[in-house]
């Protein structure tokens, strides 16, 4: 387990060989964004080392506005074939753009599993890198986001990434 500072907030990553198996964003400090990790991971490891210096950079550099290729980065699959085929839809969505619960759920070949997705996204234990933040309501709304700040990091991701000309979405 690994935290660091950004210029969104505190993260913590956790992972095993190339793979990042937990990430937590947006933390006040180091120590909320470790008991958020030690929650989430299900661990009372502390702050060990960068098992993945590469990944460290790229997410810094992402939440200081650079244009990263997140999706390069392995994550943790999911344990259902649906959840697999939404997250790897999902990982497609470019930066600057977001997708409907609807349309993600028909992307991964269940057209009617918008609210299946809603779970996939909930229990996404590496945001930013299966870009949940992405994924929004009917006709644009943003729905809830769970890190420590909510709708209001969702919206700051959404403009971060906005590219140059996008309009980010209306709250």
């Amino acid at each position: 387990m690994h935290c660091f500072a950004t210029a969104l907030g505190w993260f913590a990553v956790r992972g095993s060989a190339e793979t990042a198996t937990h990430l937590t964003i947006g933390h006040a400090g180091p120590e909320a964004a470790l008991a958020a990790m030690r929650t989430a991971a299900g661990t009372h490891d502390e702050d060990v080392r960068d098992w993945r210096p590469a990944l460290t950079d790229a997410l810094t550099r992402f939440a200081a506005g650079e244009p990263v290729d997140l999706e390069a980065f392995a994550v943790a699959e999911p344990s259902t074939p649906f959840a697999r085929r939404v997250v790897a839809e999902l990982r497609r969505v470019p930066r600057g753009e977001t997708v409907s619960y609807a349309e993600l759920a028909a992307r991964a070949g269940s057209p009617r599993g918008a609210r299946a997705v809603g779970g996939v996204m909930r229990s996404n234990r590496t945001p930013l890198l299966v870009p949940c933040h992405r994924v929004v309501g009917a006709g644009g709304r943003l729905g809830g986001f769970s890190a420590p700040t909510g709708i209001e990091l969702k919206k700051r991701l959404l403009a971060l990434e906005a590219a140059p000309g996008h309009v980010p979405l209306a709250a």
